[in-house]
């Protein structure tokens, strides 16, 4: 046992040295790979791990922690109403607009308290996919049609998913069904409408901050006028957040005080003294972050206070190491597309423009694939597709990607893999994949 225990020592270490010792240094696609990853790296870093993901960790924390087990078992558990818990997992996505890695800490978190496999699912798939703002874009720049394919597509695709994941481990979920068939739920803590407030108020903060820049040329629309104003209102929803810490935590109103004026004066200096727009409001969210945690866990009324932040870090050790490690590889092997920026990866761009021409059943499945394994934040598969359809993309193929990208992606599946296991996530992709090259290959047919 000592001796096979050495030799894989000594096998890793055989791979790291051969790794090193054979770069390829001087190939130019490498080194381009490279400046791809460090782009993508260094972008969503920028974009999404404070803006996007860290809120996002605290909404997953609220279902953790003040979501009582009775109201997830009563919407989503194995027992609850199939037309109920389908309905309202698959239209989630137009309330949430959150991308493939931030849907994730709230998917982990509804099924770690109970949640059937089907409804689970279908709320993976529904948030990212049905993001209301991204089928908006859909529709304005490539094509009103399109963007109805997506949302039906998107819709149907979430429920359909989800019965099939059901049905396949129909076996776990009749064991599911007995143990919580069994559970008492106790008494809730306090009235729905104050923990629907809290939870709320969080997932506006989240959609507001992370509201996306319209199109150049778009200037007069109500979307261009919310982008104008999105800090105004997020600072809006973030008094009712006080609100929410004061009157339904019990949280000592003097410690939330101080919260808000340091946030406040982080805010000022940030406006003021940092040039970049796109790093400017990065401060004051960090800044109220670290507040939130601060008066959460040195609260001594409520230790449920204390257990909402300790939740929102677990979820953020599961979580962001995995999402790290698919960032990495998606912009070594796929590069980095974002802002008008494309750094090709090892992969080439005209390979990707190459597979998914036409309308036929390997192109509609090659763009399935690209889509599952690419990375895409929030809005920004459309520019992508725009770009990929001058290039020679058919309609199919690019309704087929809409349909996976979004809602799948490297690091989202390394995160689905730790929460449901290798097999059941194997299962997940398959079925996006194939479902999406069908719907790709329908739509082509009548609209291509």
């Amino acid at each position: 046992m000592e001796v096979r225990k050495e030799l894989k020592i000594l096998f890793w270490i055989l791979v790291v040295f051969a790794a090193a010792f054979f770069l390829p240094l001087e190939s130019a696609r490498f080194n381009t790979a490279i400046v791809a990853t460090l782009d993508l790296v260094k972008w969503y870093a920028r974009e999404h791990v404070v803006l996007c993901l860290l809120p996002a960790f605290f909404i997953a924390g609220v279902i953790a922690v003040f979501v009582s087990q009775g109201s997830v078992l009563k919407y989503f558990g194995a027992n609850a109403n199939k037309w109920m818990s389908y309905t309202i997992a698959s239209v989630s996505g137009t309330i949430l607009a959150v991308c493939s890695c931030t849907i994730l800490p709230l998917f982990s978190s509804i099924h770690k308290r109970g949640a059937g496999l089907g409804p689970a699912v279908a709320f993976l798939y529904s948030g990212p996919a049905i993001n209301i703002l991204a089928i908006i874009l859909t529709a304005r720049i490539l094509g009103f049609e399109m963007g109805v394919a997506r949302i039906i597509g998107a819709v149907v695709f979430s429920v359909v998913i989800g019965l099939i994941m059901s049905v396949i481990y129909r076996k776990e979920e009749k064991v599911k069904k007995e143990e919580q068939m069994n559970i008492v739920a106790p008494p809730e803590k306090r009235p729905l409408w104050q923990t629907s407030l809290h939870f709320f108020t969080l997932v506006l903060i989240l959609v507001f901050a992370n509201w996306g820049k319209p199109v150049a040329d778009d200037t007069s629309s109500t979307w261009f006028y919310i982008w104008s104003y999105k800090w105004h209102i997020t600072s809006i929803l973030s008094m009712f957040l006080v609100y929410s810490l004061i009157y339904i935590l019990k949280i000592k109103w003097y410690l939330v005080a101080g919260g808000v004026i340091v946030t406040a004066i982080s805010g000022f200096l940030a406006a003021n003294f940092i040039a970049n727009a796109t790093l400017a409001p990065i401060v004051p969210m960090l800044v109220a972050i670290a507040s939130l945690s601060f008066i959460t866990l040195y609260d001594k009324t409520d230790e449920d206070n204390k257990q909402w932040t300790i939740a929102s870090w677990d979820f953020a050790k599961q979580i962001m190491p995995l999402l790290a490690i698919g960032v990495v590889i998606a912009g070594f092997l796929l590069g980095s597309h974002h802002d008008g920026i494309s750094i090709q990866g090892v992969v080439p761009n005209e390979w990707v423009e190459w597979l998914v021409g036409g309308n036929s059943v390997a192109s509609n499945f090659y763009a399935s694939i690209i889509g599952a394994f690419m990375y895409f934040a929030t809005l920004t598969e459309v520019p992508i597709l725009q770009g990929l359809i001058a290039s020679g993309m058919g309609k199919g193929p690019a309704l087929a990607l809409l349909l996976s990208g979004p809602a799948l992606s490297l690091p989202n599946m390394l995160v689905i893999r730790s929460v449901m296991g290798t097999k059941k996530t194997l299962v997940y992709v398959v079925l996006v994949v194939i479902m999406s090259t069908l719907a790709g290959l329908f739509y082509g047919y009548f609209f291509g």
